[in-house]
């Protein structure tokens, strides 16, 4: 799995992975806690 840093602006935090959304500020409202995008990555593979 490679990483891909895409820069924005506007406080923007979006990971995708094999375009599926596994996290987003802007529908949260907030940053992930620690661990949590980890958590859903490894959800996300196991299913697929």
């Amino acid at each position: 799995m490679e990483a891909t840093l895409i820069k924005s602006s506007g406080g923007v935090f979006e990971v995708d992975i094999d375009g599926a959304r596994v996290y987003s500020k802007t529908a949260t409202g907030q940053f992930p806690q620690a661990g949590e995008v980890i958590g859903r990555v490894r959800t996300l593979r196991a299913s697929g």
